[in-house]
């Protein structure tokens, strides 16, 4: 599935800068922080590259034990 997302203009008197807003899913599932820095690579004039420079961890898989007994006695 993507994510339609329109780029926008800033004008200044001087400058120009365009900006596109990243979709919050993406944004959460790649665990993004405010502020953090990532950089644009540039593929071909269909496609952009974007890299953070460092990943948060992969989350620990919680393994679920079921209780351990020695032996099981009826009555």
């Amino acid at each position: 599935m993507g994510y339609p997302t329109k780029v926008q203009c800033i004008r200044r008197k001087n400058s120009e800068q365009f900006y596109i807003n990243f979709p919050l899913p993406l944004a959460q599932a790649f665990e993004l922080a405010k502020a953090e820095e990532v950089e644009w690579t540039v593929v071909d004039k269909q496609h952009l590259i974007l890299s953070r420079k460092v990943a948060p961890p992969d989350p620990v898989p919680v393994k679920k034990t079921l209780p351990f007994s020695k032996g099981s006695r009826s009555s």
